[in-house]
């Protein structure tokens, strides 16, 4: 009979080595669950991923393991798996991380596994995602007015594509935000298959790299595979007043995007078009982040202030709670604090040359546009949310 303590034993040692040390999925550190039939260290969210595809999982330090379960698991590892199940990943297509949601990280584990896309005898990458053909555009038609051509041209110098399945109320949601005539537009889409929503996440991705290839002949894969598509450093509620600080304070959604070091802020969560934007430079360029007390402003229900102070003027935010003005003054100050790229001086000029369209062309009382919620079959019209 196998001595339960003993491969207990041999299995926390087994899950502290260096490979094994985070989960073989989505890189959660401290696994404590193992799938006995592969033979990889998986945390608890991807165990139950696992166990959907009846691949047979037990906790480390709960369960009982015979000796043959332990010497396989010995065998194995996260090394060895990963060397075949990974083996043809395409550079362009997203591993996802711990935090990520998680139709991401089910259809990852399930193109592993299940599917054996990366086994080498892969269908990636596709032809028409990586030759460049043409002018590198995503065409996105809306079933009720396929007859009258494409409803928008996405460029792909410009788009980003990112999960957002809360904040569009369903679990396959993608936000796809892009640049028409200086405006941040943004488009929200789903499609009721998890695999064909990562799919098309997963080509634009091989739409963005090839552009970027071609943009930054120069560039390294390390210096390219952040830029493809990103994750917002922060996002959330905050009120706002106006340049003299005076002015009634307003509730706005806000959007903190590091890459281009720009804070936007919308009317609400699914607004098809930002109201405005902030950049945010470095200290030595005169810009600064720091906690505040507002004066003379009406209006203000939350008390925790956040001024941003750029060469042009003063920002003032408030947010409800003192642990959203930490993450919203710690996010800023990582922008802040990082020195500025040669393309960050066209994006700054950007901001200024929308700030002065902006202010001529949109006065305060512009109303924001609101954005359609669509599902991703085409795409086919869904009712806005």
């Amino acid at each position: 009979m196998a001595n339960r303590e003993r491969n207990k034993k041999i299995l926390l040692e087994l899950v502290k080595q260096p490979d094994n040390s985070t989960c073989a999925d989505c890189g959660a550190p401290d696994p404590d669950w193992a799938s006995y039939k592969l033979g990889v260290f998986v945390c608890l969210n991807c165990s139950g991923i696992h166990r959907n595809l009846s691949s047979r999982v037990k906790s480390i330090k709960l369960d009982f393991w015979e000796d043959a379960l332990v010497e396989f698991m010995k065998s194995k590892g996260n090394a060895n798996v990963r060397a075949q199940y990974e083996k043809a990943v395409p550079v362009y297509y997203y591993r996802p991380q711990q935090k990520d949601c998680a139709v991401l990280r089910e259809q990852w584990i399930r193109a592993k596994y299940e599917r054996m896309e990366f086994i080498g005898d892969t269908k990636y990458p596709p032809l028409c995602y990586t030759t460049g053909e043409g002018d590198l555009t995503l065409f996105f038609h809306l079933l009720k007015n396929f007859t009258k051509g494409p409803k928008a041209v996405i460029s792909i110098k410009d788009l980003n594509a990112t999960f957002q399945p809360e904040r569009i109320g369903h679990p396959h949601g993608l936000q796809l935000t892009y640049q028409e005539d200086n405006h941040i537009r943004n488009l929200y889409v789903y499609h009721e298959s998890p695999e064909e929503i990562v799919t098309w996440y997963n080509a634009i991705r091989a739409a963005r790299y090839a552009y970027l290839k071609t943009a930054y002949p120069t560039g390294s894969n390390e210096e390219l595979i952040p830029k493809i598509t990103r994750n917002y450093l922060k996002e959330g509620f905050m009120e706002k007043t106006g340049p003299l600080q005076k002015e009634t304070f307003k509730k706005r959604w806000f959007i903190l995007d590091s890459q281009d070091r720009k804070l936007l802020y919308f009317k609400g969560q699914l607004d098809a078009e930002e109201l405005g934007v902030v950049f945010i430079g470095t200290e030595s360029n005169g810009y600064s982040v720091k906690e505040c007390v507002p004066k003379n402003a009406r209006g203000n229900k939350w008390k925790c202030g956040v001024l941003v102070e750029t060469p042009e003027r003063q920002f003032v935010f408030m947010c409800e709670q003192e642990r959203e003005q930490k993450e919203w003054l710690d996010a800023l100050r990582q922008v802040l604090f990082r020195p500025m790229a040669p393309q960050d001086y066209t994006s700054k000029q950007g901001c200024r040359n929308y700030a002065h369209t902006h202010t001529l062309t949109f006065p305060d009382k512009r109303k924001p546009r609101v954005s359609e919620v669509s599902s991703l079959q085409g795409l086919r019209t869904a009712p806005c949310l």
